[in-house]
């Protein structure tokens, strides 16, 4: 795929991984939609941009409210006439035990990492199957496919944003719109909580830059890649995981003990 022309909104555009793949796909002379949760987020990224934000449009917008989504689509339509491609990378998470998350944040959880991105999608097909065509890439994470202790609510959101790419591809089949699941493994950013990068330490869980996984996630795109999972051994452990759960449960325990330890440090 050459992202020459081709009419992106992009929602997550003001993150850690964000900033680095709008930047690229400006380069690459793409007619970018920014969204990001703030007019504060967005003033920010394209200040880093510089000129090259001059070729795009921003959209301050919570997508997990029916008319932010529909300012969304609306800009798109407005600058560039249609949605070739969406790309989903908006996300929370929440480092916690989960008899001790509250509910507001499981339901956020839910909200942000798997509703959003489904209604997002939702938005823009009627326009991607009316002009044959169309590309829709939803950013997971290894915890889609690996349920960790102390990430139930964000392991479960994951796992539905995967299955929901998974079923929306197959039903999709033959009308020139793809789905894509691109799903990294930790990533250094403002997300994870200082608590994270201790137990990480301790249980030796791996965290890669946002420029690199933002290189990665556009070199899938490129290719069309229908799902790639960014990370290794994280990515062969996905794949165990999915053929024989009950190994990984057992080599998991010692490291489910440390998580949880520090989860309930986290909570003060």
């Amino acid at each position: 795929m050459n992202f020459e022309n081709t009419r992106i909104l992009f929602v997550g555009a003001a993150g850690g991984i964000g900033s680095h793949m709008a930047n690229a796909l400006l380069r690459s002379d793409a007619r970018v939609c920014l969204v990001g949760l703030s007019e504060q987020e967005l003033q920010r990224l394209t200040e880093n941009l510089g000129d090259l934000a001059k070729g795009a449009c921003t959209v301050a917008a919570d997508v997990t409210r029916a008319e932010d989504r529909a300012r969304c689509l609306q800009a798109m339509i407005d600058a560039y006439g249609g949605v070739d491609m969406l790309i989903n990378l908006a996300g929370i998470n929440a480092f916690a035990r989960f008899e001790e998350q509250s509910e507001e944040s499981i339901e956020k959880i839910m909200s942000v990492n798997a509703v959003a991105p489904m209604l997002m999608a939702h938005a823009v097909l009627p326009l991607m199957l009316e002009q044959g065509k169309g590309q829709i890439i939803n950013i997971g994470s290894t915890f889609g496919s690996i349920g960790f202790s102390c990430f139930t609510s964000y392991s479960t959101s994951k796992f539905a944003l995967r299955g929901f790419s998974q079923a929306l591809r197959r039903e999709l089949v033959d009308s020139g719109v793809g789905v894509t699941y691109i799903a990294p493994r930790g990533v250094d950013t403002p997300l994870n909580p200082p608590a994270v990068y201790e137990m990480a330490k301790e249980v030796k869980m791996s965290f890669d830059q946002p420029d690199a996984v933002a290189e990665q996630i556009l070199k899938a795109i490129r290719e069309d890649k229908k799902e790639k999972y960014i990370g290794f051994p994280e990515s062969l452990f996905a794949r165990v995981n999915g053929m024989f759960p009950g190994l990984v449960d057992n080599s998991l325990k010692k490291q489910n003990t440390i998580m949880r330890t520090y989860a309930k440090r986290d909570q003060g």
